[in-house]
């Protein structure tokens, strides 16, 4: 079944669309708030088909989604009894988001500036830091380090590669969809 296959090629298609950037700031703010697709899955392929615009469309997802980490903070900070508590517990992830405070208590900022870069929820580090009333600015600034490191990382794989990385990317895109599935999965159990 070539389902990433076909995700990749729809993907290449909305990136070409003259709203692409719009759409790319809109995934890249609600990711860091509540939506669950990361907007790689876009920058990368917007990237690969303008590579001359791949530092401004990392800059895009950049501020667009360190507004929505800071969107979160807000809501942690004002809003995390009557709005996001009880979300947590309809979703079941009470227990990640201790998990993700006690993070907090013990790597303080450092932990916003890994969730910025790496594939761990950011959205719960978002809301998190805001709930536990961290200093602003530390955290404005290690997500704006963090995100902004990962963005620039995908869009110069992606202006670098060029030609190439596109068809080394189709060519490898499915092991690398079901692959990130299977981390998923698997880091679902761990976290449980």
């Amino acid at each position: 079944m070539k389902l990433f296959t076909k995700l990749y090629d729809m993907a290449l298609v909305w990136a070409k669309h003259r709203h692409a950037e719009r759409y790319l700031a809109g995934m890249s703010f609600a990711e860091s708030v509540i939506f669950p697709i990361p907007p790689d899955v876009m920058l990368a392929p917007m990237s690969l088909a303008q590579p001359s615009k791949a530092w401004r469309y990392a800059t895009f997802a950049t501020v667009a989604s360190v507004l929505g980490g800071v969107f979160g903070y807000l809501l942690g900070f004002w809003l995390f009894e009557p709005v996001v508590e009880p979300l947590i517990a309809q979703m079941g992830w009470q227990e990640k988001f201790n998990t993700a405070l006690s993070w907090f208590k013990d790597y303080g900022v450092w932990v916003v500036f890994l969730a910025g870069f790496s594939p761990i929820p950011y959205k719960v580090f978002t809301i998190g830091a805001g709930l536990l009333q961290m200093a602003f600015l530390p955290f404005l600034l290690a997500s704006a380090v963090g995100r902004g490191a990962r963005f620039f990382l995908v869009s110069a794989l992606m202006k670098w590669g060029g030609v190439k990385m596109e068809q080394k990317l189709r060519q490898y895109v499915e092991a690398l969809g079901w692959g990130l599935v299977i981390l998923v999965v698997v880091a679902y159990f761990l976290l449980r």
